[in-house]
């Protein structure tokens, strides 16, 4: 699986910040999804030591939320830590291990920000973009606006508001258990987005996707003696 869309990495903030708000007009905020077979997460993890990232990509049976093909790299860092542009950081080696992907995947769950990002453009949207692949954005906290508290129930959720504009939702997944941050990433409308979050839900808060992402990522990072 490789990008459609291509552009440099070794970029300076400034640089980064213009590519961003160019690519930020692609993202298609609405539902181009066709059958959904398999499911993704990825999830990137920073050594302790070194100046390397690790990434991982988990494919799952969209029904049966099985795993069904796993894929690791390790990349060094081409980009510095700025927030509202980690995905200058963590992309390239999500593409490197999207690379070794067998089961093409027909929607990637992120573990980050989509469309609820200062300049709407997280890391989901980002990879949406460059794959052409429907995303999602579903982050554990929240990057910006301002919610009420969705009600207590599994399924209940409440807009997520930057400058009176709808970014994202605040989801909650498990009764009474606090919610998540669901955006649209690409080719994925919110409320599609929010189905499909629950859908990878059934036990726990976070999505197996994102959950079956961090325990490999951080089995490789241990594996790597940097734990």
């Amino acid at each position: 699986m490789k990008p459609t869309l291509e552009h440099p990495w070794n970029l300076s903030e400034a640089e980064a910040l213009t590519l961003q708000q160019q690519l930020s007009e692609k993202v298609v905020k609405t539902d181009q999804l066709s059958t959904v077979s398999y499911i993704a997460g990825v999830d990137v993890a920073y050594p302790k030591a070194g100046n390397r990232l690790v990434a991982a990509v988990v494919i799952l049976d969209a029904d049966t939320l099985e795993v069904v093909e796993t894929q690791t790299a390790e990349d060094e860092v081409h980009f510095p830590y700025i927030p509202g542009l980690f995905s200058f950081r963590e992309l390239p080696p999500l593409i490197k291990a999207f690379d070794k992907v067998q089961h093409t995947p027909d929607l990637i769950l992120c573990d980050g920000q989509g469309f609820a990002h200062p300049r709407r453009f997280g890391l989901a949207c980002h990879l949406g973009v460059i794959f052409d692949v429907p995303t999602i954005g579903c982050g554990k906290t929240r990057l910006t606006g301002e919610h009420e508290p969705p009600a207590p129930e599994r399924g209940s959720s409440a807009p997520l508001m930057d400058q009176n504009e709808i970014v994202g939702c605040a989801l909650r997944t498990q009764t009474d258990i606090n919610p998540i941050y669901v955006s649209i990433g690409h080719k994925v409308s919110l409320e599609t987005a929010c189905e499909w979050v629950l859908k990878a839900s059934p036990k726990y808060r976070l999505p197996e996707t994102t959950r079956q992402a961090d325990h490999l990522v951080n089995t490789l990072r241990k594996a790597l003696g940097n734990s």
